[in-house]
């Protein structure tokens, strides 16, 4: 049984402590923060250990590290922080959902946090520090890279490459075999059918409210019956 610190004491990291306990191998022995976030020294009954100290009471020899940070900055915070881990010689586990679909040869990186309903079709590639959230559809021989985050219900079609940093909103699209490049932005619903450029944003216009409010439609309703 693998020994675990898992970064961060917010939502995710509760998320995360919830899933190793009942669907995985693994332990949590602990969770760290930076120190000017260190507010408590416990969390979920767990230690909490400032990040600048953490070999010192959790050696790198003895334990893995598992840091399921939000998107924010396109992911570029959870991935500097991925990269102070490696540097200080911690290695990482992934967690892959049991209630995801994947097939004999699956590869997925270190430091993914792949949630229930995933549907991964064989020979799909998975990079380090990826999250999928629940609900995907991850087409034949896709590759994803590495600090990619993948809401929930996005449909990646079959040999697409999705290079890294790129996010993908809620119920967003990629047509089969096709670039995302590097820091692609895709929003919610948004359908993408070409390559892209790096740095690019598609989303779609906000839906507004009808003139007609809901309370309306009853009488509006009886009206056109008579």
């Amino acid at each position: 049984m693998t020994q675990v610190i898992v970064f961060g004491t917010g939502d995710w990291a509760q998320l995360a402590h919830f899933y190793l306990v009942h669907d995985s191998p693994h332990e949590v022995a602990a969770f760290t923060v930076d120190g000017s976030h260190l507010k408590s020294d416990n969390y979920q009954g767990l230690p909490v250990v400032a990040f600048e100290d953490i070999e010192n009471t959790y050696p790198p020899s003895d334990f893995h590290m598992f840091i399921p940070m939000s998107f924010k900055k396109m992911s570029h915070n959870r991935a500097e922080k991925y990269r102070q881990a490696k540097q200080r010689g911690y290695r990482f586990i992934s967690y892959v959902s049991s209630k995801a679909t994947t097939w004999p040869g699956f590869q997925c990186g270190d430091n993914c946090f792949i949630f229930e309903d995933n549907t991964i079709q064989p020979f799909v590639e998975i990079g380090n520090d990826v999250v999928m959230w629940s609900g995907n559809h991850i087409g034949h021989h896709s590759k994803i890279k590495d600090h990619v985050m993948i809401t929930s219900h996005v449909v990646i079609s079959g040999h697409c490459t999705i290079e890294e940093h790129c996010f993908f909103g809620v119920n967003s699209t990629v047509r089969d075999e096709t670039v995302v490049a590097r820091e692609t932005l895709v929003g919610m619903g948004v359908t993408i059918a070409k390559d892209t450029k790096e740095f690019e944003i598609y989303r779609l216009p906000a839906a507004e409210p009808e003139r007609v409010r809901s309370n309306q439609l009853r009488s509006l309703s009886h009206k056109s019956k008579g």
